[in-house]
Parts: C-alpha cells; sequence; structure tokens
C-alpha cells in the first residue's frame, strides 16, 4: 500500500477506519457495523460496534461462551497483529510502537489502541 498524504486529521482518521473495515472483512471474514477512529496525541484509537456474528452473539449468552468468544478473538487479532501495524505505517507513514485490543461480548464491541512512536496529532495540526 502507497503511503497517502493527508491534508485533514478527519480524512486520516476516515482512511484508517476504512482500511481496519476492509482488513476486517477479509481476515475475520466479517466487518465490524460501525468504525470510529480518533487521533490523540501518538495514539490512534479504533472503536468498531457490531463485530460478533449472530451464531457468537448467542454463544455470549453463557460465561463460558462468552469467555471462549473473547478468547478466539483476541487470538484471531493476534495473528494479524503485524498486519494491523503495517497498514498503520502505510496510512501514516508513523511506527507503532505497540497495539493493545479488547472485545466486549455483552455490547459486541472493539477498541483498538495503537501507540505511535511519534505525536502524529501535533504533526497534522502543525
Amino acid at each position: 500500500m502507497e503511503k497517502a498524504t493527508f491534508q485533514k486529521k478527519g480524512q486520516l482518521e476516515a482512511e484508517i477506519s476504512k482500511t481496519i473495515t476492509q482488513w476486517e472483512k477479509e481476515y475475520l471474514g466479517r466487518g465490524p457495523l460501525q468504525v470510529k477512529t480518533d487521533i490523540l496525541r501518538n495514539l490512534i484509537i479504533v472503536h468498531l460496534k457490531g463485530i460478533l456474528t449472530p451464531a457468537e452473539q448467542e454463544l455470549t449468552k453463557t460465561e463460558t461462551g462468552l469467555l471462549s468468544i473473547k478468547k478466539i478473538r483476541a487470538d484471531l487479532i493476534e495473528t494479524g497483529n503485524q498486519q494491523l501495524k503495517d497498514m498503520i505505517h502505510s496510512i501514516t507513514g508513523e511506527t507503532v510502537e505497540s497495539f493493545h485490543t479488547d472485545i466486549s461480548t455483552r455490547n459486541g464491541e472493539r477498541i483498538i489502541i495503537f501507540i505511535l512512536k511519534e505525536n502524529l496529532d501535533k504533526k497534522l495540526a502543525d
């Protein structure tokens, strides 16, 4: 993927949301219903809603099923960890130092936080 030049923070956030949605569809087989990305200092925060399939929603009705879905989804994201970091680098030109994620199986939401080496928010404001 070629690095794109973005004039505005909102355009960059929209591009990250679009790219992560596409990655989820291709890598996990299903994309989220909504995605919102925010750039804050050296953080990129991605909030995904509607990520569970109907079958997974049914499994989350029991504690065993809930924990199973949470572990499987975490493992799947972890296997795609490097792809996600590479995508963020391609879009922003910034190096991702670390990556954190968690899922709420009760709400069908996921938060992904990329911690960048540099303050991207400040660079976009300059």
